[in-house]
């Protein structure tokens, strides 16, 4: 018994670290599952939807990866920084919601508990994101 609950923490602590450290990626992954979901009911099919999917995502992340070797300001970059954060805040908070789903009886706990996991994640995202900005003085 002891065993299992030593396993469900580890294994909790593993998709902690795997949703912070896959949080930069939320915005991308968010444009390219809807894109594919776009792409399938229009009818293109499962393997059409999946290649607009792929090209949907790594349009965004390129995108990402443009407007930060573009823009100098970084207050510029801050803006990019922070729309990319948004959508990792709202994942964080999916995250939590899902995990105290039925370990907390009060709403008001769990409601409590997502934002400060939102939070969490989206602030580790953004300090991810705004780490590659340099300084100028």
């Amino acid at each position: 018994m002891i065993a299992v609950m030593l396993m469900s923490v580890a294994l909790i602590a593993g998709l902690c670290v795997l949703a912070y450290t896959l949080a930069v990626y939320a915005l991308p992954f968010m444009l390219a599952v809807e894109a594919a979901r776009l792409a399938y009911a229009t009818g293109s099919g499962l393997i059409g939807a999946g290649l607009v999917g792929l090209v949907a995502g790594a349009a965004a992340y390129g995108l990402l990866v443009f407007a930060f070797a573009s823009l100098r300001s970084p207050v510029l970059r801050l803006i990019v920084a922070l729309v990319f954060a948004a959508p990792a805040a709202v994942a964080g908070y999916a995250l939590v919601n899902g995990v105290t789903g039925e370990a907390v009886p009060s709403e008001v706990w769990r409601q409590i508990f997502c934002v400060i996991g939102g939070a969490v994640v989206g602030v580790s995202a953004l300090v991810r994101l705004v780490r590659k900005i340099p300084y100028q003085s």
